[in-house]
């Protein structure tokens, strides 16, 4: 190393161009690399989804859902398999072990997908596979809202589609609210009993009338010709014109006998933008795009076509998360910037602006030799880095700042100044090595998280090694070179100026005479900060909790509601939560059926858009005023939730019920959910049971059917007229993306239940009512079916009263759960088992960081009492932890302060290593212990003192919460992008100004007390040995 650092200095011209392209490769880099919210994390989950319009539920089961399910079972590597299997549509859902192989797994998935095709009903659509990942989230939702017609906003919102897709960055772009196309015959039974024609006919002539003719081509001999029978619909003419019956000259064409309409399939639901109809287009930009470029050129293209739209067009942005990115961004650099100036005053104040100027360079040069390596290795820039970036600002310097502080302590011995920095630098390479490898060594396992949460953070360990090591070479190469090349003499200086250093000579020697007192004293404190948390600590949460932007409010209300009336009830809540000042937008839709992700009796979702975080009260107060306005509509839930940051989703506590036999799992759900509101602290408790409700069955008496010389084909035809209508044929007309059905259908005012009854099938005796051989009756309805590993399971879902916590919740829970009934199992997922794996992995990191660090300070100090006296820093510096979280009143967050508490064995450690170093270097020199080791203190006192502060001050502005603008002044507090990692910053802060007192006072205490149990070890055994040779 010394010869390395000793060639640095003498070709310092090299070295400095080096560190020079560093810096604007670094630039660079910064501008160029892809900026986006979330890490790109591959969610390990691969979705089957089949559809089959008008199947009911237990046909979707026995028909899709377990012929896909058994071919599927047999894949490697799944960990959970979820089917749902609910009216006109069926998936499969595969959760697989993180870690895996997405590529593998989806050809896998797909090759048996096709495998079970053939076992699937003939009518039932092809099966689509779509794999799930945070990067194909939408990033920005337009909103188009305004006084105009459905059919105009969706050719306006497909213009769009077309041109946002065009840009080479966005991936795809999604309709919220579009409606599919349909082209509608609308017939009266009437006349096509007078005309005798029969439905089967119908489908059979259209088909057989829409054909694709490839007639070939003529040779003649005299030129070539291409022959072309045009007989595909194109355009409503051609379905108009087509014959249905002929009579002798007589023809009769659709045109005669049916209206013919392009139309859009029945409604499922409506949109709409603070009280105007609206459609959604939600744009997903491709992986590795730069999320802020891709934003401004769709924003850029939207501005450019707004002369052409109609004047009441409202366009708005719904959720942009580039404005996140670029907040997070700005917040981070503003951090960055601040943890310098502050580095760079506290150096001025101790070492002079020279120095001050050269430690505060290796700050922003490790940085961007950092940025550098990250874009070099093709990752992106995201929160997760970006903390990072933040967590090492203060860890960057300690390096810098002992070589510069020795080189000036060489400088005021009036040593040469290039003699002096190569000397500072060589002396303590190796200690500064130690103590970057120890460090390196706790973030080295982290590397190694499983799960999605581990996928999710594993870019902080990444980061920091990458910085920390950019930060070696600057301390040991650069800085001594920049050092030699500046110049400038430091006049001599005695040691012992100064109050603090003369108050802490005295004090250190006082606790040195009495060191056993002095680690008695140090337990006791620590013992009374372990108690004083035990008593009056904040909980235990998973993920820190985020002031949001946007909250939403679930309407829930039981029973048969059409379309309509939904949307009334919905319209009712919506209309009493609008015109609040403190929400910028209000999207509201309704629908018939809930997505997986919700209860089943969720009818409609009200999504809030805040205004900015410092405008307004906090989300938890304005959403106690929405629950007070809307107590009073009767018939109706309302459950109000904020959104979520980071990678839980959905309701903390999870409980699946599962059995074989469907039937006596109702009762023992019942059981468990009133056992659960006696229990208290469960709010909003929901599962995913069908509701309550009436189906029609129309038993068909097949004799009776057979006699007439018909059969369920011909029946079925007759009932799908009247309802959703009998599909013909398709056809792709210009303006669509896909096929247009053509579908026939009676009349609006044919549409009823009682008409069913009266209408007619023409059969071999003429035309015959339904009503002869099909019986309706009433029954049970089954909204969906949930299967999960194979078994039919219900998931109850939970949330927390205020000021509850899982963990106690869950275990007074398992211990009162009712008695199960044979065959009926209970497992308890959610937040708690995400909890769990988190737990025991931070555990074992913790452990294998500590044996790696054991290895490298036995081989630096190669004395067992040593490295043990350096760890044992790490254990009592969480009593620091404890007190920062206790001071900074924060809960103990599993990942954060889990992460905390890591990151700060490492840094702990650093000092004591240079210590003990020194310390290890007077002994050499032949100086008592007791002398040695307050020669040692007072000497360390100041690197010490520098480098433990300056890491507490870069993590101040996080620890409380404070933003500081330097480039536009300004001061914000409390900013959500800061909420996020105040638990990490207060129990790194809290550890490490806890550990410094520790290393500045007990651990020279520990090194005398250690000195004087060796010579006490060794004068019994020489007593030993004299007593046994002179027997």
């Amino acid at each position: 190393m010394r010869a390395l650092i000793f060639a640095a200095i003498d070709r310092s011209r090299t070295t400095l161009l080096t560190l020079l392209f560093l810096i604007l490769g670094g630039i660079a880099a910064f501008q160029t690399i892809p900026k986006e919210a979330n890490p790109d994390v591959t969610i390990p989950v691969i979705y089957v989804s089949m559809t089959l319009d008008g199947i009911s539920p237990e046909d979707a089961e026995r028909l899709l859902v377990r012929p896909m399910e058994q071919e599927l079972r047999s894949l490697e590597g799944i960990k959970e398999m979820r089917g749902t299997a609910s009216e006109g549509h069926a998936s499969v859902m595969l959760e697989f072990d993180a870690g895996f192989d997405p590529d593998k797994a989806l050809q896998d998935v797909r090759e048996k997908v096709d495998t079970a095709r053939g076992k699937l009903p003939g009518e039932a659509d092809e099966p689509r596979v779509n794999e799930i990942n945070v990067s194909l989230f939408p990033v920005l939702s337009v909103g188009l809202s305004g006084p105009l017609s459905e059919r105009e906003l969706i050719t306006i919102a497909r213009q769009f589609q077309d041109a946002i897709e065009s840009i080479p960055e966005v991936l795809e772009v999604e309709i919220g609210g579009d409606r599919e196309d349909l082209l509608e015959i609308v017939v009266d039974p009437q006349v096509l009993e007078s005309y005798g024609i029969d439905f089967d006919q119908l489908a059979s002539l259209v088909t057989r009338n829409n054909q694709l003719v490839a007639a070939g081509s003529l040779d003649t001999g005299n030129g070539r010709m291409a022959l072309k029978v045009p007989g595909v619909i194109e355009t409503i003419e051609d379905v108009m014109s087509m014959p249905i019956k002929v009579d002798g000259d007589t023809v009769v064409t659709f045109g005669d006998v049916a209206m013919l309409q392009r139309t859009f399939k029945d409604p499922t639901g409506f949109a709409r933008i603070n009280g105007e109809p609206a459609l959604v287009l939600e744009v997903s930009k491709r992986s590795g795009a730069n999320i802020i470029e891709t934003i401004a050129q769709i924003r850029n293209l939207v501005d450019q076509t707004r002369p052409q739209l109609p004047e009441g067009l409202e366009i708005r942005y719904i959720m942009d998360q580039s404005e996140e990115v670029r907040d997070i961004l700005s917040d981070l650099l503003n951090n960055v910037l601040t943890a310098i100036v502050l580095v760079i005053i506290l150096v001025i104040a101790a070492m002079g602006p020279r120095s001050a100027l050269m430690v505060g360079l290796t700050i922003p040069g490790a940085f961007l030799a950092g940025i550098l390596v990250i874009w070099t290795m093709g990752l992106t820039l995201n929160i997760v880095v970006l903390f990072s970036l933040i967590l090492v600002a203060g860890m960057l310097v300690d390096g810098a700042i002992v070589v510069s502080e020795l080189a000036d302590r060489n400088l005021s011995d009036g040593q040469p100044v290039k003699n002096a920095w190569a000397e500072a630098a060589s002396r303590m390479a190796w200690p500064i090595i130690a103590s970057t490898a120890t460090t390196l060594a706790v973030f080295v396992p982290l590397l190694f998280w499983p799960g999605v949460v581990g996928e999710f953070m594993k870019f902080l360990p990444l980061t920091v090694i990458i910085c920390l090591v950019a930060s070696l070479a600057m301390a040991l190469v650069f800085l001594p070179v920049l050092g030699s090349v500046s110049g400038g003499r430091r006049a001599r200086q005695g040691e012992t100026t100064g109050r603090l250093m003369q108050r802490y000579r005295w004090l250190l020697s006082v606790l040195l005479k009495s060191p056993g007192l002095t680690l008695i004293g140090v337990l006791c404190v620590i013992a009374v900060i372990y108690a004083a948390y035990a008593r009056f600590n904040y909980g235990v949460e998973f993920f820190p909790s985020v002031e949001p932007d946007s909250a939403q409010v679930q309407v829930r209300a039981r029973g048969d509601l059409s379309v309509w009336e939904r949307d009334v009830i919905v319209r009712e809540v919506e209309r009493r939560l609008q015109g609040m000042p403190e929400v910028k937008a209000l999207y509201a839709r309704s629908m018939v059926s809930a997505s997986s992700q919700m209860a089943p009796d969720v009818i409609g979702v009200l999504q809030f858009q805040f205004t900015d975080w410092y405008t307004r009260r906090a989300a938890s107060a304005i959403l106690e005023d929405f629950r007070a306005l809307t107590s009073d509509i009767a018939g109706v839930e309302l459950e109000f939730r904020k959104q979520e940051g980071g990678p839980a989703e959905g309701k903390p506590i999870e409980l699946q019920v599962s059995s074989r036999e469907a039937n006596d799992l109702n009762g023992y759900v019942d059981k468990i959910k009133d056992r659960m509101r006696e229990l208290g602290g469960f709010v909003d408790i929901d599962d995913d049971r069908s509701l309550p409700g009436i189906e029609w069955r129309l038993q068909v008496d097949r004799e009776a059917a057979a006699r007439f010389g018909t059969d369920v084909l011909g029946i079925g035809s007759a009932v799908r007229l009247v309802t959703n209508g009998l599909v013909l044929a398709t056809y792709r007309p210009e303006d669509v993306r896909d096929e247009v059905d053509i579908v026939v259908r009676v009349p609006n005012n044919w549409r009823e239940l009682d008409h069913l009854q009266r209408q007619t099938i023409r059969t071999p005796r003429g035309q015959v009512p339904l009503s002869e051989f099909v019986d309706l009756r009433p029954g049970d309805k089954t909204g969906s079916i949930v299967r999960v590993g194979g078994q039919r399971t219900v998931t109850i879902k939970s949330d927390l009263a205020p000021g509850r916590r899982v963990d106690e919740l869950l275990r007074s829970l398992q211990a009162g759960m009712p008695e199960p009934p044979d065959g009926i199992s209970v497992k308890f997922a959610g937040e708690n088992e995400d909890q769990q794996q988190a737990a025991n992995f931070l555990v074992t990191a913790f452990l294998v960081a500590i044996g790696l660090m054991l290895l490298i300070l036995v081989t630096q100090f190669n004395s067992l009492y040593q490295t043990f006296l350096i760890l044992s820093a790490i254990v009592l510096s969480t009593a620091g932890v404890l007190l920062g979280l206790l001071v900074n009143s924060q809960s103990f967050g599993i990942v954060m302060v889990g992460m905390g508490t890591i990151a700060l064995a490492g840094i702990v450690v650093n000092n004591n290593i240079i210590l003990i170093d020194t310390y290890n270097q007077m002994r050499k020199e032949g100086i008592e212990a007791y002398e040695a080791a307050l020669e040692t203190g007072c000497l360390r006192l100041r690197p010490v003192l520098l480098t433990a502060i300056t890491t507490v001050l870069g993590l101040m502005p996080m620890v409380l919460g404070v933003n500081v603008d330097l480039l536009t002044p300004s001061l914000g507090l409390g900013a959500p992008s800061t909420q996020w990692w105040t638990q990490l910053s207060s129990a790194i802060a809290g550890g490490l100004t806890f550990a410094t007192v520790l290393t500045l006072l007990l651990t020279p205490a520990l090194l005398v007390l250690g000195n004087r149990a060796g010579q006490a070890l060794g004068r019994l055994t020489g007593r030993v040995s004299r007593s046994s040779s002179g027997q």
